[in-house]
């Protein structure tokens, strides 16, 4: 069955049998001692319609796996980074016992994990499975801490129902699969348990173990809740909420209350890090609600993601994605010919490199490209450069940021001799506006990045909230 036609289904299937189901998601700040996980419990324990957790890896955790499965990694870094993951788990272990289920399977997890380790992994499909067992070994410890507090829970394991295609460390979930494998191995046990089990993975029609890629919990958790028919999914985080900018760099940002799935998707796209971009998909498809909020402030509420069109107007929030590549295309030949761009985007595709902003003139493309070291694509490749200088001349800036501005309905008409001002004391080097209401996006110098927010959010956002 193909990614669309899985989708619609999964649509139709929610629209159809909603329940009252809610799927909790908590990420590694929010499990990463004994004291953090117990405050996520009290969350539990107060919302009877919590029937799924996914966890993320304990704080710290994930960055010594994705440092063990280097291939350069020296026998003392090994050692060290697999003593780092152990000792944040025995600090939790320290202060609960195991019931005697979860702690055969706890430490069958963790004999896994030492061998796998110490031998070093040498395909990405071994990869995938080293770096699973930070959230596999955590959901044994929540659902611990969960029993403790008088709840009927049970560890889950994800890879039964999540499943996917064998593209490891960024595998695509298979909708139609997972929705089958839920209602057969998952739904059944809804009604006396809480379910824990593990965000981020999944498996491949082989039983392999498999990755959404970093960050990909809260698109895990999401892609339960269709599976589930949920009514709603909550991603439990360290902020309040998701802001009209990042509070480090604004004291004044605020927490926005509400945002449709529109809005949501572009501030997660252009770098607002507190929700995974994938997250909305299966959330909007299938008319899920999420709600984003801090497990350590859980009174203070927080964002509500829903389908319904923001109820403001305008300009709700400006955001920054740094580390931005600008690759200029230039020929004489694209005067009154057809055919360039779809040469150029041939050659793109064929290099798997995933395009942001383009911009056109008579002679020439401007296309934006993430070059963030987290980026599935890290740099241009020379061979696609080349193939490109073919026909056309080439050029790529570096140390750019793209920074957008993300609201409902935005046209530049009482905002923009206000923008214009703001945007006259830096270097603007691409602006990119009309295919989208929800955002106006563009390219500054990396150094001045910071200092265009603040001017921007001070001028603009706390006026307009001020107002």
């Amino acid at each position: 069955m193909n990614t669309q036609l899985a989708a619609n289904n999964a649509q139709q299937s929610a629209q159809n049998q909603k329940t009252d189901h809610v799927v909790a998601k908590f990420g590694g700040t929010s499990v990463a001692n004994f004291d953090a996980m117990n405050r996520c419990s009290e969350i539990i324990v107060a919302d009877n319609n919590v029937r799924v957790v996914a966890v993320s890896a304990s704080a710290g955790v994930t960055n010594h796996l994705v440092a063990l499965c280097k291939k350069d990694i020296s026998t003392d870094e090994r050692a060290e980074n697999i003593t780092g993951v152990l000792a944040i788990q025995e600090a939790i272990l320290n202060e609960l016992s195991l019931d005697a289920d979860l702690a055969h399977g706890f430490d069958e997890t963790i004999k896994a994990f030492q061998a796998l380790a110490s031998e070093g992994v040498k395909s990405k499909q071994q990869q995938d499975e080293l770096l699973s067992f930070g959230e596999r070994l955590s959901s044994y410890l929540f659902t611990q801490v969960l029993r403790l507090n008088g709840l009927n829970a049970i560890r889950f394991d994800v890879r039964q129902v999540l499943k996917t295609d064998s593209q490891f460390s960024k595998a695509t979930p298979d909708v139609a699969a997972t929705a089958a494998a839920a209602k057969e191995h998952l739904v059944p046990l809804l009604a006396e348990h809480v379910i824990v089990t593990q965000g981020f993975i999944g498996s491949d029609a082989h039983g392999q173990t498999t990755t959404l890629g970093r960050g990909g919990s809260d698109y895990s958790a999401a892609l339960l809740a269709e599976a589930i028919n949920a009514k709603s999914v909550h991603i439990w985080t360290d902020v309040v909420g998701i802001f009209s900018t990042d509070p480090r760099l604004c004291a004044k940002a605020t927490p926005i209350a509400r945002l449709s799935f529109d809005e949501a998707a572009e501030m997660a796209t252009f770098g607002a890090k507190v929700l995974h971009p994938a997250t909305i998909l299966p959330a909007s498809r299938s008319h899920i609600n999420v709600f984003v909020g801090s497990s350590r402030e859980p009174e203070r509420g927080g964002t509500w993601i829903e389908r319904e069109k923001s109820q403001l107007p305008g300009i709700r929030a400006v955001t920054q994605r740094k580390n931005q590549l600008l690759l200029t295309l230039k020929s004489p030949e694209m005067l009154l010919a057809s055919g360039f761009l779809a040469r150029v985007f041939t050659i793109l595709s064929e290099f798997n490199i995933s395009v942001d902003l383009v911009t056109t003139s008579e002679i020439s493309v401007a296309i934006t490209l993430d070059n963030a070291p987290n980026a599935s694509r890290p740099e241009l490749d020379q061979d696609c450069l080349d193939k490109l200088a073919e026909f056309c001349h080439v050029s790529v800036e570096n140390n750019l940021t793209l920074v957008a501005l993300i609201g409902s309905q935005i046209q530049l008409r009482q905002h923009e001799m206000n923008l214009m001002n703001v945007l006259s004391d830096f270097n603007i080097r691409l602006i990119c506006h009309g295919a989208s209401k929800h955002n106006l996006c563009f390219l500054v110098e990396q150094a001045e990045s910071d200092r265009v927010v603040q001017a921007i959010h001070s001028r603009l956002l706390e006026v307009q909230n001020a107002a």
